[in-house]
Protein backbone atom coordinates (compact mmCIF):
# COMPACT_ATOMS: atom_id res chain seq x y z
CA UNK A 1 0.00 0.00 0.00
CA UNK A 2 2.98 2.29 0.40
CA UNK A 3 3.62 2.87 -3.00
CA UNK A 4 -0.18 3.54 -4.29
CA UNK A 5 -0.95 7.04 -4.89
CA UNK A 6 -2.81 8.84 -2.45
CA UNK A 7 -5.48 10.87 -3.79
CA UNK A 8 -7.47 14.31 -2.46
CA UNK A 9 -10.39 14.55 -4.49
CA UNK A 10 -11.96 18.61 -4.58
CA UNK A 11 -14.75 19.33 -6.08
CA UNK A 12 -16.27 23.28 -7.78
CA UNK A 13 -19.85 21.07 -7.57
CA UNK A 14 -21.84 23.92 -9.30
CA UNK A 15 -19.31 23.82 -12.10
CA UNK A 16 -19.90 20.32 -12.77
CA UNK A 17 -23.56 20.39 -12.03
CA UNK A 18 -23.96 22.77 -14.18
CA UNK A 19 -22.11 21.87 -17.25
CA UNK A 20 -23.70 18.38 -17.45
CA UNK A 21 -27.20 19.75 -17.54
CA UNK A 22 -26.11 22.75 -19.85
CA UNK A 23 -24.08 20.39 -22.15
CA UNK A 24 -24.82 16.72 -21.89
CA UNK A 25 -28.12 17.10 -20.60
CA UNK A 26 -27.90 14.69 -17.84
CA UNK A 27 -27.26 15.56 -14.00
CA UNK A 28 -23.67 14.88 -12.45
CA UNK A 29 -23.02 11.51 -11.42
CA UNK A 30 -20.04 10.77 -9.47
CA UNK A 31 -19.57 7.15 -9.91
CA UNK A 32 -17.46 7.55 -13.37
CA UNK A 33 -15.07 10.09 -11.91
CA UNK A 34 -14.72 8.39 -8.93
CA UNK A 35 -13.94 4.86 -10.87
CA UNK A 36 -11.52 6.53 -12.77
CA UNK A 37 -9.95 7.70 -9.60
CA UNK A 38 -9.70 4.05 -8.19
CA UNK A 39 -7.53 2.83 -11.69
CA UNK A 40 -5.10 5.51 -10.48
CA UNK A 41 -4.74 5.45 -6.14
CA UNK A 42 -6.59 5.72 -3.62
CA UNK A 43 -8.95 8.17 -2.98
CA UNK A 44 -8.40 9.42 1.20
CA UNK A 45 -10.58 12.33 1.29
CA UNK A 46 -13.27 13.52 -0.71
CA UNK A 47 -15.11 16.58 -0.47
CA UNK A 48 -17.85 19.20 -2.60
CA UNK A 49 -18.56 22.72 -2.66
CA UNK A 50 -21.22 24.89 -3.31
CA UNK A 51 -24.25 25.84 -1.83
CA UNK A 52 -26.57 22.99 -1.26
CA UNK A 53 -29.67 24.88 -0.65
CA UNK A 54 -29.93 24.67 -4.42
CA UNK A 55 -28.74 20.65 -5.21
CA UNK A 56 -31.18 18.66 -2.84
CA UNK A 57 -30.28 15.73 -4.95
CA UNK A 58 -27.55 15.71 -5.04
CA UNK A 59 -26.94 15.77 -1.69
CA UNK A 60 -28.13 12.68 -1.14
CA UNK A 61 -26.03 10.96 -3.96
CA UNK A 62 -22.89 12.71 -2.56
CA UNK A 63 -23.39 11.50 0.68
CA UNK A 64 -24.02 8.05 -0.27
CA UNK A 65 -20.76 8.20 -2.09
CA UNK A 66 -18.90 9.29 1.24
CA UNK A 67 -18.16 12.98 -0.32
CA UNK A 68 -17.88 15.67 2.89
CA UNK A 69 -20.02 18.83 1.57
CA UNK A 70 -18.70 21.85 2.15
CA UNK A 71 -21.41 24.62 2.69
CA UNK A 72 -20.72 27.84 1.35
CA UNK A 73 -23.95 29.74 1.72
CA UNK A 74 -24.52 32.70 -1.22
CA UNK A 75 -27.72 34.73 0.05
CA UNK A 76 -25.54 37.30 1.16
CA UNK A 77 -24.74 38.57 -2.16
CA UNK A 78 -22.53 39.14 -4.87
CA UNK A 79 -19.42 39.76 -3.50
CA UNK A 80 -19.65 36.01 -2.12
CA UNK A 81 -20.19 34.46 -5.55
CA UNK A 82 -16.76 32.97 -5.40
CA UNK A 83 -16.75 32.29 -1.80
CA UNK A 84 -16.47 27.74 -2.57
CA UNK A 85 -13.67 28.27 -5.21
CA UNK A 86 -11.80 30.58 -2.58
CA UNK A 87 -12.61 28.16 0.28
CA UNK A 88 -11.67 25.01 -1.98
CA UNK A 89 -8.40 26.66 -3.05
CA UNK A 90 -7.45 27.31 0.21
CA UNK A 91 -8.13 23.96 1.33
CA UNK A 92 -6.46 22.69 -1.65
CA UNK A 93 -3.09 24.47 -0.48
CA UNK A 94 -3.60 23.56 3.47
CA UNK A 95 -4.08 20.07 2.94
CA UNK A 96 -0.87 20.21 0.87
CA UNK A 97 1.36 22.00 3.27
CA UNK A 98 -0.32 19.94 6.51
CA UNK A 99 -0.80 16.16 4.58
CA UNK A 100 2.23 15.20 3.14
CA UNK A 101 1.50 11.70 2.73
CA UNK A 102 -1.24 12.85 -0.11
CA UNK A 103 0.30 12.53 -3.47
CA UNK A 104 -2.38 13.87 -5.75
CA UNK A 105 -4.96 16.02 -6.16
CA UNK A 106 -8.07 15.52 -8.35
CA UNK A 107 -9.74 18.98 -8.82
CA UNK A 108 -13.37 18.71 -10.43
CA UNK A 109 -13.98 21.87 -12.06
CA UNK A 110 -13.78 23.42 -15.74
CA UNK A 111 -12.80 26.71 -14.45
CA UNK A 112 -9.93 28.23 -15.81
CA UNK A 113 -9.56 30.56 -12.15
CA UNK A 114 -8.40 27.62 -10.70
CA UNK A 115 -4.97 27.71 -12.66
CA UNK A 116 -2.91 29.32 -10.42
CA UNK A 117 -4.50 26.48 -8.04
CA UNK A 118 -2.99 23.55 -9.91
CA UNK A 119 0.79 25.59 -10.67
CA UNK A 120 0.93 26.03 -7.16
CA UNK A 121 0.07 22.05 -6.08
CA UNK A 122 2.47 21.22 -8.82
CA UNK A 123 5.13 23.47 -7.51
CA UNK A 124 4.66 21.70 -4.16
CA UNK A 125 5.43 18.33 -6.12
CA UNK A 126 1.48 17.36 -5.78
CA UNK A 127 0.51 15.42 -9.02
CA UNK A 128 -2.85 17.15 -10.56
CA UNK A 129 -5.94 15.21 -11.89
CA UNK A 130 -8.56 17.44 -13.45
CA UNK A 131 -12.37 16.35 -14.64
CA UNK A 132 -14.35 18.58 -16.36
CA UNK A 133 -17.55 18.26 -19.05
CA UNK A 134 -15.81 19.42 -22.30
CA UNK A 135 -17.87 22.78 -23.20
CA UNK A 136 -17.42 24.20 -20.12
CA UNK A 137 -14.09 23.82 -19.84
CA UNK A 138 -11.56 26.67 -20.19
CA UNK A 139 -9.10 26.16 -22.57
CA UNK A 140 -6.06 27.53 -20.09
CA UNK A 141 -7.14 24.40 -17.30
CA UNK A 142 -6.25 21.00 -19.03
CA UNK A 143 -2.51 21.85 -20.06
CA UNK A 144 -1.34 22.89 -16.65
CA UNK A 145 -2.48 19.25 -15.10
CA UNK A 146 -0.61 16.56 -15.50
CA UNK A 147 -3.59 14.55 -16.52
CA UNK A 148 -6.92 16.19 -17.37
CA UNK A 149 -9.77 13.97 -17.93
CA UNK A 150 -13.57 14.96 -19.82
CA UNK A 151 -16.07 14.25 -18.02
CA UNK A 152 -18.02 13.39 -21.30
CA UNK A 153 -15.62 10.65 -22.11
CA UNK A 154 -15.57 8.51 -18.79
CA UNK A 155 -17.28 5.35 -18.62
CA UNK A 156 -20.85 5.00 -18.17
CA UNK A 157 -21.29 8.55 -19.11
CA UNK A 158 -24.15 8.87 -21.84
CA UNK A 159 -25.19 12.26 -22.80
CA UNK A 160 -28.66 13.05 -23.33
CA UNK A 161 -29.62 12.27 -27.33
CA UNK A 162 -30.77 15.07 -29.45
CA UNK A 163 -34.45 15.93 -28.60
CA UNK A 164 -34.66 13.89 -25.85
CA UNK A 165 -35.63 15.81 -22.10
CA UNK A 166 -33.15 17.54 -20.62
CA UNK A 167 -31.39 15.76 -17.43
CA UNK A 168 -32.88 17.16 -14.10
CA UNK A 169 -31.38 20.27 -13.76
CA UNK A 170 -30.96 20.02 -9.79
CA UNK A 171 -29.35 23.60 -9.79
CA UNK A 172 -32.05 26.48 -10.86
CA UNK A 173 -28.83 29.05 -10.77
CA UNK A 174 -25.58 29.57 -11.74
CA UNK A 175 -22.58 31.78 -12.23
CA UNK A 176 -23.46 32.44 -15.66
CA UNK A 177 -19.91 29.78 -16.54
CA UNK A 178 -19.45 29.50 -20.05
CA UNK A 179 -16.71 28.12 -21.88
CA UNK A 180 -13.17 29.55 -19.89
CA UNK A 181 -15.35 29.61 -16.45
CA UNK A 182 -15.41 33.18 -16.89
CA UNK A 183 -18.15 35.80 -17.31
CA UNK A 184 -19.47 35.08 -13.43
CA UNK A 185 -23.33 36.95 -13.10
CA UNK A 186 -25.37 37.56 -10.60
CA UNK A 187 -27.66 34.24 -9.23
CA UNK A 188 -30.88 33.52 -10.30
CA UNK A 189 -33.44 31.89 -8.17
CA UNK A 190 -34.13 28.24 -8.21
CA UNK A 191 -36.53 26.85 -10.89
CA UNK A 192 -39.43 24.52 -10.08
CA UNK A 193 -37.95 20.84 -10.33
CA UNK A 194 -39.51 18.59 -13.54
CA UNK A 195 -40.11 14.87 -13.14
CA UNK A 196 -37.34 13.17 -14.40
CA UNK A 197 -38.46 11.38 -17.87
CA UNK A 198 -36.93 7.92 -18.56
CA UNK A 199 -33.85 7.60 -20.36
CA UNK A 200 -33.11 4.86 -23.03
CA UNK A 201 -29.14 4.24 -22.10
CA UNK A 202 -29.69 4.47 -18.15
CA UNK A 203 -32.73 1.43 -18.85
CA UNK A 204 -30.46 -0.50 -20.43
CA UNK A 205 -27.74 0.32 -17.77
CA UNK A 206 -30.05 -1.11 -15.23
CA UNK A 207 -31.02 -4.20 -17.41
CA UNK A 208 -27.01 -4.57 -17.37
CA UNK A 209 -25.88 -4.37 -13.86
CA UNK A 210 -22.11 -3.25 -13.67
CA UNK A 211 -21.99 -6.11 -10.99
CA UNK A 212 -22.05 -8.65 -13.52
CA UNK A 213 -18.48 -10.42 -13.18
CA UNK A 214 -16.97 -10.39 -17.01
CA UNK A 215 -18.28 -7.33 -17.38
CA UNK A 216 -16.70 -5.53 -14.15
CA UNK A 217 -13.42 -7.33 -14.99
CA UNK A 218 -13.08 -6.27 -18.46
CA UNK A 219 -13.77 -2.79 -17.76
CA UNK A 220 -11.32 -2.31 -14.62
CA UNK A 221 -8.72 -3.97 -16.80
CA UNK A 222 -9.35 -1.45 -19.73
CA UNK A 223 -8.94 1.25 -17.40
CA UNK A 224 -6.07 0.04 -15.60
CA UNK A 225 -4.77 -0.70 -19.11
CA UNK A 226 -5.77 3.32 -20.43
CA UNK A 227 -4.14 4.93 -17.24
CA UNK A 228 -0.71 2.89 -16.34
CA UNK A 229 0.27 1.84 -19.50
CA UNK A 230 1.89 -0.39 -18.09
CA UNK A 231 1.36 -4.32 -17.01
CA UNK A 232 -1.88 -5.08 -14.71
CA UNK A 233 -0.73 -7.70 -12.37
CA UNK A 234 -3.66 -9.92 -10.73
CA UNK A 235 -2.76 -7.89 -7.56
CA UNK A 236 -3.22 -4.53 -8.94
CA UNK A 237 -6.46 -5.58 -10.99
CA UNK A 238 -7.77 -7.07 -6.99
CA UNK A 239 -7.20 -4.49 -5.20
CA UNK A 240 -8.86 -1.88 -8.07
CA UNK A 241 -12.06 -3.62 -8.02
CA UNK A 242 -12.06 -3.87 -4.02
CA UNK A 243 -11.34 0.27 -4.50
CA UNK A 244 -14.61 0.55 -6.73
CA UNK A 245 -16.34 -1.70 -4.40
CA UNK A 246 -15.52 -2.49 -1.00
CA UNK A 247 -17.58 -5.60 -0.89
CA UNK A 248 -16.40 -7.22 -3.78
CA UNK A 249 -15.56 -11.18 -3.26
CA UNK A 250 -14.62 -13.84 -5.45
CA UNK A 251 -16.23 -16.21 -3.30
CA UNK A 252 -19.72 -13.96 -3.60
CA UNK A 253 -19.21 -15.61 -7.12
CA UNK A 254 -18.20 -19.03 -6.32
CA UNK A 255 -15.03 -18.74 -6.83
CA UNK A 256 -12.24 -20.14 -3.45
CA UNK A 257 -9.40 -17.77 -4.80
CA UNK A 258 -9.35 -14.88 -7.06
CA UNK A 259 -6.50 -17.10 -9.68
CA UNK A 260 -9.86 -19.34 -9.61
CA UNK A 261 -11.66 -16.60 -10.83
CA UNK A 262 -9.47 -15.47 -13.09
CA UNK A 263 -8.66 -18.83 -14.59
CA UNK A 264 -12.23 -19.05 -15.11
CA UNK A 265 -12.40 -16.06 -17.51
CA UNK A 266 -9.93 -16.71 -19.28
CA UNK A 267 -11.56 -20.00 -20.29
CA UNK A 268 -14.75 -18.27 -21.65
CA UNK A 269 -11.94 -15.38 -23.50
CA UNK A 270 -13.04 -12.50 -21.49
CA UNK A 271 -8.94 -12.19 -20.21
CA UNK A 272 -5.74 -13.45 -20.81
CA UNK A 273 -3.11 -14.23 -18.30
CA UNK A 274 0.52 -14.52 -18.79
CA UNK A 275 3.71 -14.93 -16.54
CA UNK A 276 3.72 -12.04 -14.34
CA UNK A 277 6.84 -10.24 -12.55
CA UNK A 278 6.29 -12.68 -9.65
CA UNK A 279 5.44 -16.21 -8.82
CA UNK A 280 1.70 -16.28 -8.48
CA UNK A 281 0.34 -12.70 -10.05
CA UNK A 282 0.22 -13.64 -13.49
CA UNK A 283 -0.16 -9.94 -16.04
CA UNK A 284 -3.82 -9.83 -16.65
CA UNK A 285 -4.30 -8.30 -20.51
CA UNK A 286 -7.99 -8.22 -22.59
CA UNK A 287 -7.58 -10.00 -26.02
CA UNK A 288 -6.30 -8.38 -29.09
CA UNK A 289 -9.20 -8.72 -30.34
CA UNK A 290 -11.78 -10.53 -27.98
CA UNK A 291 -14.59 -10.23 -30.04
CA UNK A 292 -14.87 -6.68 -30.72
CA UNK A 293 -14.28 -7.09 -34.64
CA UNK A 294 -17.10 -9.37 -34.88
CA UNK A 295 -19.35 -7.08 -32.39
CA UNK A 296 -18.03 -4.02 -34.66
CA UNK A 297 -19.27 -5.68 -38.06
CA UNK A 298 -22.34 -6.17 -36.53
CA UNK A 299 -22.85 -2.60 -35.62
CA UNK A 300 -22.06 -1.72 -39.13
CA UNK A 301 -24.07 -3.85 -40.76
CA UNK A 302 -27.20 -3.05 -38.60
CA UNK A 303 -26.57 0.59 -39.19
CA UNK A 304 -26.08 0.04 -42.71
CA UNK A 305 -29.44 -1.63 -42.47
CA UNK A 306 -31.29 1.27 -40.68
CA UNK A 307 -29.58 3.97 -42.59
CA UNK A 308 -31.90 6.47 -44.75
CA UNK A 309 -29.21 8.60 -45.66
CA UNK A 310 -29.02 10.71 -42.69
CA UNK A 311 -27.72 8.49 -40.31
CA UNK A 312 -28.90 6.38 -37.35
CA UNK A 313 -29.61 7.72 -34.10
CA UNK A 314 -27.31 6.68 -30.99
CA UNK A 315 -30.63 6.65 -28.98
CA UNK A 316 -32.48 3.16 -29.75
CA UNK A 317 -29.38 1.66 -31.95
CA UNK A 318 -28.29 -0.79 -29.20
CA UNK A 319 -31.90 -2.12 -29.01
CA UNK A 320 -31.42 -2.84 -33.27
CA UNK A 321 -28.31 -4.24 -32.43
CA UNK A 322 -29.70 -6.92 -29.83
CA UNK A 323 -32.61 -7.87 -32.08
CA UNK A 324 -29.52 -9.14 -34.00
CA UNK A 325 -27.93 -10.77 -31.83
CA UNK A 326 -29.85 -11.57 -28.48
CA UNK A 327 -28.19 -10.83 -25.26
CA UNK A 328 -25.45 -8.07 -26.80
CA UNK A 329 -23.34 -6.31 -24.32
CA UNK A 330 -20.19 -3.92 -25.18
CA UNK A 331 -18.96 -4.29 -21.38
CA UNK A 332 -17.23 -7.59 -21.79
CA UNK A 333 -15.51 -6.25 -24.20
CA UNK A 334 -14.13 -3.93 -22.15
CA UNK A 335 -16.45 -0.83 -23.03
CA UNK A 336 -18.17 1.00 -20.51
CA UNK A 337 -21.06 2.29 -22.54
CA UNK A 338 -21.84 1.28 -25.78
CA UNK A 339 -21.56 5.30 -26.87
CA UNK A 340 -17.65 3.87 -26.02
CA UNK A 341 -18.24 1.35 -27.75
CA UNK A 342 -19.41 2.92 -31.18
CA UNK A 343 -16.61 5.13 -30.44
CA UNK A 344 -14.21 2.15 -30.91
CA UNK A 345 -16.01 1.75 -33.92
CA UNK A 346 -15.40 4.73 -35.08
CA UNK A 347 -11.38 4.50 -34.19
CA UNK A 348 -11.02 1.36 -36.44
CA UNK A 349 -12.94 2.93 -39.26
CA UNK A 350 -16.05 0.85 -39.59
CA UNK A 351 -18.77 3.46 -38.95
CA UNK A 352 -18.48 7.61 -38.05
CA UNK A 353 -19.67 9.17 -35.11
CA UNK A 354 -21.21 12.36 -35.49
CA UNK A 355 -21.93 15.10 -32.47
CA UNK A 356 -25.60 16.01 -33.26
CA UNK A 357 -27.00 18.56 -30.56
CA UNK A 358 -26.17 17.05 -27.99
CA UNK A 359 -27.07 13.38 -29.05
CA UNK A 360 -25.08 11.47 -31.67
CA UNK A 361 -25.71 10.02 -35.24
CA UNK A 362 -23.58 7.27 -36.45
CA UNK A 363 -23.38 6.06 -40.54
CA UNK A 364 -21.48 3.80 -42.48
CA UNK A 365 -18.05 4.79 -43.86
Amino acid sequence: MDDEDRIALLIDYENLALGCRDHLGVPFDLRPVADALAERGRVVARRAYADWSYFDEDRRMLTRNHVELIEMTQRMGASRKNAADIKMAVDAIETAYERDYITTFAICTGDSDFTPLVHKLRELNKRVIGFGVRDSTSTMLPPACDEFLYYDDLDGVVPAEAGAPRGDTSAGRGRGRGRGGQGKGASAPPTERAAPEPDPEHEEAEEEPATDLASLVAQTVSGLQRSSGGAVTASVLKRTLVRKDSTFSEAAYGFRAFGELLDHLAGRGIIELSPGPAKGDPEVTLPEEGGRQEAFALLRQTVAELDDGSGVELSGLKDHVRARREGFSEKPLGYGSFLQFCKGAAAAGLVELTRRGTGYVVTVV
